[in-house]
């Protein structure tokens, strides 16, 4: 599932003219920066939200082995200095960490080393990609990192993560294994292109594979609409909606096995990667939504309670006040207490 942002009321579309929009492709999504606005200020912060990307994307990919990421993942033990960007990526990855008690782990990128993704895959067609994976204790050749793949995929399980930080260099010393900054640095990348955008004092919208950033109350001045789509596998043309949110300054994301979901010797597998098995996550759920006032906060705990599982993250979004809605692997939904003030609409069909 990914969230989709719905610029306008059903009721119809502003006039063109009262948006600056930019679309474009970074970090393997689709992005989408929207002000309500028109003129030169409009179009420079524009430009400048997507430059944000470009950096963030150069600095912290996985899928370039001179990328400064790769680069520090090839001896992760060793410290090596890199951009402002993947640096605060490091930084915002370990905070993660412990606030969610090790749920969220970047250490992941040898388990999905293993499991082939190692490319972008041609995620988004009908039939999910199928990857013909090597013997576990070979080194993947074709890796853009070169970094073997260990037999041992659970040899962080249980362990606090505690990466070297140097602000005043600039350097970072990862530690025993190799990271994967996916998912919240285009939660980052969100918040500091919104960030380019608020100084504007208007609207604004900042959408990547679903990590949303809102600013002010939309063009209609009724709220930012954002639809949640069935994550459930399908066939063609577009997923149906089984809810739709109305948000204003806020963020919200998605963690969802409904696009990054391939095939590894005639098995199923997904993206989202349990630390404690060292394999796809088979919590019972099949997508989580968190809505909260930071893009790359909401992409880590919507992680973290897909992670926690159907049985468990009605409770976990009450002790910790989270505001999430919820797809099980049997199609029912659910949302916590905290969610209810943004649910505009749902589909009784989906309960």
């Amino acid at each position: 599932m990914t969230t989709i942002p719905t610029t306008t009321a059903p009721a119809g579309p502003p006039a063109t003219g009262q948006l600056t929009t930019v679309r474009f492709r970074a970090m393997a999504t689709d992005v989408t920066v929207t002000a309500v606005a028109t003129g030169d200020l409009a179009r420079a912060a524009t430009t400048r939200a997507r430059e944000v990307f470009a950096r963030v994307e150069a600095a912290c990919t996985r899928f370039d082995p001179a990328a400064p990421l790769m680069r520090a993942n090839a001896a992760p033990q060793q410290w090596h200095q890199v951009p402002r960007e993947c640096f605060d990526a490091v930084d915002e990855a370990h905070r993660a960490h412990v606030e969610t008690g090790g749920l969220f782990d970047p250490r992941i990128l040898e388990t999905l080393l293993r499991l082939g993704y190692d490319r972008s895959l041609p995620f988004g067609g009908q039939v999910p990609p199928r990857v013909d994976t090597l013997p576990a204790t070979t080194a993947r050749t074709a890796s853009p990192s070169a970094i073997p793949v260990r037999t041992a995929d659970r040899a962080a399980a249980g362990e606090p993560w505690q990466p070297g930080l140097d602000a005043a260099a600039g350097a970072v010393r990862l530690g025993e294994h190799p990271i994967d900054l996916g998912g919240i640095g285009k939660g980052l990348a969100v918040r500091w292109a919104a960030a380019e955008l608020a100084p504007l004092g208007v609207p604004y919208l900042v959408e990547a594979g679903g990590d949303i950033s809102v600013g002010g109350n939309g063009p209609e001045d009724d709220g930012w609409l954002v639809g949640i789509e069935d994550p459930a596998p399908g066939g063609g043309g577009d997923p149906e909606l089984i809810a739709v949110l109305r948000l204003a300054d806020l963020s919200c994301a998605t963690s969802s096995v409904r696009v990054r979901t391939w095939h590894v010797d005639g098995r199923p597998v997904h993206h989202l990667i349990d630390p404690r098995t060292g394999d796809s996550s088979s919590s019972g759920l099949r997508a989580v939504t968190v809505v909260g006032p930071d893009p790359a906060s909401a992409e880590v705990w919507s992680k973290a309670l897909f992670l926690e599982g159907a049985a468990a993250i009605a409770q976990a979004c009450r002790d910790r006040g989270l505001a999430a809605y919820w797809v099980s692997d049997t199609g029912s939904t659910g949302f916590s207490p905290t969610m209810t003030p943004y649910v505009m609409w749902q589909d009784d069909d989906a309960n």
